[in-house]
């Protein structure tokens, strides 16, 4: 009976803002029966450009939030916190923490051996990505691309404006001759799917470390014996700033209501882990 309560615990996601629900979606894809308890910091997004210190300490922060909610696993549903905060988020939690960047990097590895990485800077600096990628495939030749402004253009709700497509063209259209395979290094840029397709017209096999994510996810549960057999309770979501906001564009991309969005205010976040 304990071990049947355990399984049916929430998973815990959680991202800067709206980008981790790509992962929420592939989650739910194959894992239809768990709950998700999905916290966006939309208050401070983007985490791109912010230290390791700072994405680290709000890292802890909305774990603590989550291991209140009682969750059975937590995944860092960004490539920069994964990034900065996985390693460390492992050691300190009880309950298993996946991030988003070994899954995609291994998938990218085994395909390629031309690939690019587009990013936040933050996960760009790190070089998570090139050192994960060149782990699986030694001979690897890693292009990687910094592209700040796509997170604020897709918060703000302009995935399909001209002005994002121009970024997109700049941006990749520096890399886009030396590779074959390009790794979409931010949960965010999945929202903007066709438009980098249509940059690139269809030449480039995209990667979305999202899908093989939510692959690791499942894994992890079987192997640990943590898998819910039947769903009871509905999904939880929660944001650091406008839940309004968020739930808009939460609903266009998943394409189902949420119902209600909570607002958790940053001091709460803050108390957590004091």
């Amino acid at each position: 009976m304990e071990k049947e309560k355990l399984n049916k615990k929430a998973i815990g996601v959680f991202d800067s803002g709206i980008g981790g629900l790509t992962v929420v979606k592939e989650i739910k894809k194959i894992l239809p029966q768990e709950k998700i308890i999905y916290f966006g910091d939309t208050a401070r997004v983007p985490y791109g450009s912010k230290s390791k210190e700072v994405i680290l300490r709000y890292s802890r922060e909305i774990a603590s939030f989550l291991q209140e909610k009682d969750v059975k696993m937590i995944v860092i549903a960004c490539n920069t916190a994964s990034a900065f905060a996985l390693e460390e988020l492992s050691k300190e939690l009880n309950i298993p923490v996946i991030g988003v960047i070994k899954a995609g990097a291994k998938s990218a590895s085994q395909i390629s051996d031309s690939i690019g990485v587009i990013g936040t800077k933050g996960t760009i600096n790190s070089m998570a990505y090139y050192n994960e990628i060149k782990k699986h495939n030694k001979s690897a030749n890693i292009y990687q691309k910094a592209c700040p402004l796509f997170v604020p253009l897709i918060e703000e709700g302009l995935s399909d404006d001209p002005v994002c497509y121009e970024m997109a063209k700049r941006y990749i259209g520096e890399i886009q001759p030396m590779i074959d395979t390009l790794v979409l290094a931010c949960t965010h840029y999945p929202l903007i799917n066709n438009t980098i397709k249509k940059v690139s017209e269809g030449k480039i096999k995209l990667i979305n470390p999202a899908e093989e994510s939510a692959k690791e996810i499942k894994e992890t549960l079987e192997e640990l014996n943590l898998t819910n057999l039947k769903r009871e309770e509905e999904d939880e979501y929660y944001s650091s700033d406008s839940p309004e906001k968020f739930k808009e564009l939460a609903e266009l991309f998943l394409g189902y209501n949420l119902g209600e969005v909570i607002k958790i205010n940053i001091d709460k976040l803050n108390a957590c882990v004091q």
